[in-house]
């Protein structure tokens, strides 16, 4: 599948931005609530209970003083009812009230004594208080007795003493003070428990508030993000969308029933879809005019979807809207959009009809081709024999002329003159030079069929080697030589040595008028990275009118009488030079010099070799 779509593959999965809570926040989130429901209702309820409980000791207190007040009631009025007998009343209720004290006193001591059971102190003055009132209800009794015997004086006397002998204020007193003191603190307990229900009350709701606007403020934080993130989602899709609207190649959305679900415009222009109905689902085999009823690739699509493989390059023919037969290649991929969701089918299609003309062509010229190198291969063998005829036939009769000239002058020594020894002469020396110039063609047909033995080729070892050889033919000539650092290149290393042969051998020929024959030899880089190499002379140099035929085969610039030579050292040059990948060419100017240039291509490997022998 193309790079491009899988870079739309995340945008193009359907399932929208999931906004989900991380289970830190809505553990806090939990117990915000708890404490916020919890805390009001435990501080209340804290501050119920002791409110009731302050309400409940308040009212203990009043019961107890009056329990304390009801005693002294009923204890006095037993005694004024017993008084009133005494002077004689004869009202039937008297008789009653007088003896209701001792009725009822003893049970309201023990219900008082029961309610004080917590404060010692209390109890020590209700034990007091009880002494005295049992004491003034046993002389009430004897009184009471007395006046039912009629012995008012002893009465007198009983009622006289419970009065004098038992006084009960100060007991009473000491039990309402002591309930009045337990009663103030109690009150004091119930205004601080108040005040601390309130301060509580206070902190809770501030809490309360606190906590509410916590949670306020990240839920509309939280809000905020995922408005955003919907934003930018929703943004996302829309970008996808147009994305996949402007690729200029089909895609379409597929469902698990292979119908559309996506197409963008261009498969709704390659199969001929209205664009109102991108988005209809349509069944595939009902797109195009029957482009997608290959059982084959429908087969495949559905194991696409099934078991999640992957269809890669599939190629087909299929007819396009209107009616054209084009060369397709179908990619197609599983997307799962969401967890339970049905998966989907990401198909796309490349249109390859051009490629496929192309390689149509290109077969069709391959095959042409081979009819070529078959001729070319029966020219070449037609050289050969040519090159076998050359060497053998030709050189034959330039033997017997070359023979039978010096016979001839040998047999006629005695009777030649000198014009005819001069035309022997030029017959012996013209076939000699053809002979050579035989040599010369078999060498340049030679360089332009021979294979290439690549391997390194130390230039620096090859140029001294030319110029050893140079030397050895100028006798006791004067040469000047400026050599500087050559590199290792990869060629063949016999037709390279051709190369620096023939060009250090031109130098040192047309230079051979100088007095002092100037040749420098370099190398440069270009700007693309080859090497250029130079042999520059002071010799005759040429005129570069004429520069064009300098590389030609038996092109001569000079007269043969001025320069000796066949004129093709330097086509052998060119080819040898051609064959390597470079060019050659030349500068000069008549009796200025001449420089010689020839490029060869620089490789990895050779450079290498080249740092390691400079370093």
């Amino acid at each position: 599948m193309p790079s491009r779509h899988r870079v739309l593959l995340p945008e193009l999965r359907r399932g929208l931005y999931r906004w989900r809570v991380p289970r830190w926040r809505m553990a806090g989130l939990l117990c915000a609530v708890l404490v916020i429901v919890l805390l009001p209702y435990l501080a209340t309820r804290t501050s119920h209970t002791d409110a009731m409980e302050a309400g409940d000791l308040v009212t203990h207190s009043s019961e107890v003083k009056s329990l304390t007040y009801r005693i002294a009631y009923v204890t006095r009025s037993s005694e004024a009812a017993a008084y009133r007998l005494l002077e004689g009343d004869k009202e039937p209720s008297l008789a009653d009230s007088a003896r209701q004290a001792g009725n009822d006193v003893p049970a309201l001591l023990g219900q008082l004594s029961e309610m004080t059971r917590d404060n010692a102190t209390q109890q020590a003055a209700i034990g007091a208080l009880g002494n005295v009132v049992n004491g003034r209800l046993a002389l009430l009794e004897q009184a009471l007795a007395r006046i039912q015997h009629g012995d008012h004086a002893g009465a007198a006397a009983a009622l006289h003493d419970a009065g004098t002998l038992f006084r009960m204020d100060q007991q009473i007193e000491t039990v309402v003070r002591n309930e009045g003191s337990l009663l103030m603190e109690r009150r004091a307990h119930a205004r601080r428990s108040a005040f601390q229900s309130a301060l509580v009350l206070t902190i809770t709701s501030v809490a309360q508030i606190l906590l509410l606007s916590i949670i306020v403020f990240v839920s509309e934080r939280q809000i905020a993000r995922r408005m955003r993130a919907e934003t930018r989602e929703s943004q996302a899709v829309h970008r996808s969308q147009m994305i996949v609207q402007a690729v200029r190649e089909p895609i379409a959305l597929l469902n698990a029933q292979l119908r559309t679900l996506l197409v963008n415009t261009a498969f709704s222009e390659l199969y001929g879809l209205p664009q109102d109905e991108q988005r209809e689902q349509r069944a595939l085999q009902e797109v195009g005019e029957g482009a997608w009823t290959d059982g084959a690739l429908l087969q495949r699509l559905h194991d696409v979807l099934l078991h999640d493989r992957e269809l890669w390059d599939y190629e087909v023919v299929q007819r396009t809207v209107g009616g054209i037969d084009r060369h397709v290649m179908v990619n197609a991929r599983r997307l799962q959009q969401h967890e339970g969701d049905e998966p989907v089918l990401l198909l796309t299609v490349s249109d390859v009809t051009a490629r496929a003309l192309v390689e149509q062509q290109v077969k069709e010229l391959n095959r042409q081709l081979e009819g070529k190198v078959e001729q070319i291969s029966d020219v070449n063998r037609e050289l050969e024999a040519f090159s076998y005829s050359v060497s053998h036939d030709l050189r034959a009769p330039l033997r017997h002329i070359a023979g039978f000239t010096g016979k001839l002058k040998r047999h006629l020594e005695e009777h030649l003159d000198g014009t005819a020894a001069h035309y022997l002469d030029v017959i012996a020396t013209s076939s000699t030079r053809m002979a050579q110039l035989i040599d010369d063609l078999l060498v340049f047909s030679r360089l332009g069929r021979g294979a290439l033995r690549l391997q390194g080729v130390d230039m620096q070892s090859l140029v001294d080697e030319a110029r050893a050889l140079a030397e050895s033919e100028a006798g006791e000539r004067k040469i000047e030589w400026t050599v500087g650092a050559l590199p290792i290149v990869i060629g063949d290393e016999n037709m390279l040595r051709t190369v620096w042969q023939n060009l250090i051998g031109n130098a040192v020929k047309y230079t051979g008028r100088r007095e002092v024959a100037q040749i420098a030899i370099g190398v440069e880089r270009d700007r693309d990275g080859e090497y250029v190499f130079t042999v520059a002379d002071n010799g005759a140099g040429f005129n570069m009118e004429y520069a064009g035929k300098l590389f030609g085969v038996f092109q001569r610039l000079h007269r043969a009488s001025e320069f000796p030579g066949n004129g093709i050292g330097l086509a052998n040059v060119r080819r040898i030079v051609a064959r390597h990948g470079g060019r050659v060419w030349a500068e000069a100017e008549p009796e200025r010099g001449a420089s010689f240039h020839f490029s060869l291509p620089a490789t990895e490997l050779a450079e290498a070799r080249t740092t390691r022998r400079l370093s």
